[in-house]
């Protein structure tokens, strides 16, 4: 099943996934396979049958949207576990994930119900959602079917610049979230790693407009560009309010955090450039602001010194970073606030769900508070801290909510 699916992948469409990998899960005996994907702002699990030719219609008795809320496809996709559908004997959803990024579901029927018969599943989705992710930014099917509404210019550019939502790896696991997702402004985030350090920096544009998001797109370009020429923190904001200068004169200007985590020991360093300080949860049990004297916007020119901080991380601990929309945005003249913010986070740290199911739920939490209408982008990055050892596949895997097969 997963060598011939393999072989045919390296000249498959996008449009060809569903009937292909339907035709290889049969060898292994699996029937009714169908692939859910889960729509931007993963409220909705949308059956994908192909297009074009390849086009297939709904099998009768599966409907063509499932809720992530209050169903058992959403329990499982929300969870990361492999979940008897209840429908017929021997059927699943099972988790269709790409390192710990949640892309959706597949629904499959077998013909036992055993270790082997659950380790064949799980290696099919893996297999399954690094074809789907191999293709997908190539795929304007994949773009329309996650789609629920237009979206704007600058929105286009920014899920295309940045880095995956969802990151973990044997030190952290890393987890982002931006609303309203078809209508973004100036709001982005990055993150990368080198060598035992992983950076973190967020981002928030002045204006509400495309010149806001060509602001912070350029951001994170002189961001990464010198970060990889070897700029320290230290003048790492300078050299991005160069690049700003350069190209829009002092009349663009982008607030920011900017940080770098030492994996090996939990410090982290950190430099606040205009911007909201960053939140730190310890033990899951209290938080704090982390404060550091900002220096000014990128893009101002005004001179004021950039400074450092740093902060002993314990293992457990998660920082956030977050904009403006997250605690200053209004419904009827009442803030979601930075105490609810993060009673919020508090709450669902105690319930111990992994750090991607924690961020959809505030995501939908504030939507929710503000009837679904935003005024202000809303952009969040959690990044746990596992500790100064490195844990194992299976071990990490656990923390991000993330089922593997025994073999």
């Amino acid at each position: 099943m997963l060598s011939g699916l393999l072989t045919d992948s390296h000249v498959m469409s996008f449009e060809e996934l569903p009937a292909r990998v339907g035709d290889h899960a049969a060898t292994a005996g699996f029937s009714d396979v169908l692939i859910y994907l889960a729509d931007l702002q993963r409220d909705v699990l949308r059956l994908f049958t192909g297009a074009g030719k390849y086009a297939a219609p709904a099998p009768e008795g599966h409907p063509a949207e499932v809720p992530v809320e209050g169903s058992v496809a959403g329990r499982a996709y929300q969870y990361g576990s492999i979940t008897p559908t209840g429908k017929r004997p021997h059927s699943w959803w099972v988790p269709l994930l790409d390192g710990t990024e949640r892309l959706g579901l597949l629904h499959l029927a077998g013909p036992a119900d055993d270790e082997d018969m659950r380790d064949a599943m799980l290696s099919l989705s893996s297999l399954v959602a690094m074809l789907v992710v191999g293709r997908r930014n190539l795929s304007d099917t994949y773009a329309r079917l996650i789609r629920s509404g237009p979206m704007n210019v600058a929105a286009e550019m920014q899920w295309q610049l940045m880095p995956p939502r969802t990151y973990a790896d044997g030190r952290v696991t890393i987890a982002a979230g931006m609303e309203p997702a078809y209508q973004i402004s100036g709001d982005a985030y990055d993150y990368a790693t080198a060598g035992d350090v992983v950076h973190l920096s967020l981002f928030d544009a002045m204006g509400h407009d495309t010149a806001a998001g060509l602001t912070a797109n350029l951001a994170i370009g002189a961001c990464r560009n010198r970060r990889r020429e070897g700029t320290g923190l230290a003048d790492l904001g300078d050299a991005i309010e160069q690049e700003m200068l350069q190209q829009f004169g002092a009349d663009r200007y982008v607030t920011g955090i900017l940080a770098d985590l030492d994996t090996t020991t939990g410090v982290l360093t950190w430099t606040n450039r205009g911007h909201h300080p960053p939140v730190l949860i310890h033990g899951g049990r209290s938080t704090r602001l982390l404060d550091c004297p900002p220096a000014h916007p990128m893009g101002t020119d005004l001179g004021l010194p950039a400074v450092l901080r740093q902060e002993q991380l314990q293992p457990g601990d998660r920082l956030v970073l977050y904009t403006d929309g997250i605690t200053e945005a209004r419904t009827r003249g009442q803030e979601f606030g930075l105490t609810a913010f993060t009673d919020f986070l508090l709450r669902q740290h105690t319930d111990g769900l992994p750090v991607p199911e924690t961020l959809r739920r505030l995501m939908r939490a504030h939507l929710n508070h503000h009837n679904r209408r935003l005024q202000d982008d809303a952009t969040i990055v959690l990044c746990e801290w596992h500790g100064p050892h490195t844990f194992s596949t299976r071990e990490t895997a656990s923390l991000a909510g993330v089922p593997l097969a025994d073999s």
